[in-house]
């Protein structure tokens, strides 16, 4: 894969593991242009065999601050949200596992875009919120429903109702980010557990990935369903074949996604 990348979105493959980096300075707010570029950055990604897990951050001390409301002023806010709910639901079924390193202010259409990740981790200087009802809105691109499933209905309704910022420690203690971690280490953990994941055998890592969020969108039915019909043709593929045969010789199995 080349690193295809546009002056919104970097991105950059190194070793199975594809980091997207917003860049929309000065506060990577998320305009149209940015909803797209991010469109085509996650469809390219889809696409590629050679990347097994993305991992998605911020360039400079912000992740995102949110819709961009300048540009929204410009060509009608309507237009923006609409547009966001379509780009952040296509977004969601990017089928590879995708890790968030919030790298600070993590805010409105920012939180919504963390929160369609797999897996979230932070930086210290880490700001967490959903302020749009000081605007006198609500969250529109999603925030009302995976922001309950992520920390629960009582916390996500108190934040959302009350617009205030949370810290990286208390993001940490309720669950809604894994681990907060000193600034300076953030891209080193990143990378750490994308590589780690990316060692994992691909069709299994999707799979998984696929089961669990059925659970977390349609209920404990849909997911147990989906989970059964994943492991019996998991079991027909290469790869299954591998892994136990490296279990067997003692070995580190080489997984190819087949």
């Amino acid at each position: 894969m080349s690193t295809e990348s546009t002056d919104l979105v970097r991105v950059a493959l190194d070793d199975h593991v594809a980091t997207l980096t917003l860049a929309h300075p000065p506060v990577n707010a998320i305009s149209g242009d940015v909803l797209e570029a991010l469109l085509g950055a996650f469809r390219r990604l889809k696409a590629d065999e050679a990347v097994r897990v993305a991992v998605l951050t911020g360039e400079g001390a912000i992740f995102s601050a949110g819709a961009d409301l300048a540009s929204a002023a410009q060509t009608g806010p309507l237009a923006l949200m609409q547009r966001g709910r379509e780009v952040y639901r296509e977004l969601a079924g990017f089928p590879k596992p995708l890790i968030a390193a919030v790298n600070g202010l993590c805010v409105g259409g920012g939180l919504e875009l963390a929160l369609l990740a797999d897996l979230r981790i932070c930086a210290l200087s880490a700001r967490f919120g959903q302020p749009e009802i000081n605007l006198g809105i609500i969250p529109g691109w999603g925030g009302t429903q995976r922001l309950p499933a992520a920390i629960g209905q009582q916390r996500a309704a108190e934040l959302i109702l009350s617009g205030r910022l949370m810290r990286a420690e208390e993001a940490e203690a309720i669950g809604l980010v894994l681990h907060a971690y000193p600034d300076d280490e953030l891209k080193d953990q990143a990378r750490n557990l994308a590589r780690r994941l990316a060692e994992k055998p691909p069709l299994a890592l999707q799979a998984a990935k696929d089961a669990v969020r059925t659970w977390a969108e349609e209920g404990p039915a849909a997911g147990h369903g989906r989970e059964g019909v994943a492991m019996e043709g998991l079991t027909q593929t290469q790869d299954a074949a591998e892994g136990v045969m490296a279990f067997l010789q003692k070995r580190r199995p080489n997984f190819t996604g087949r």
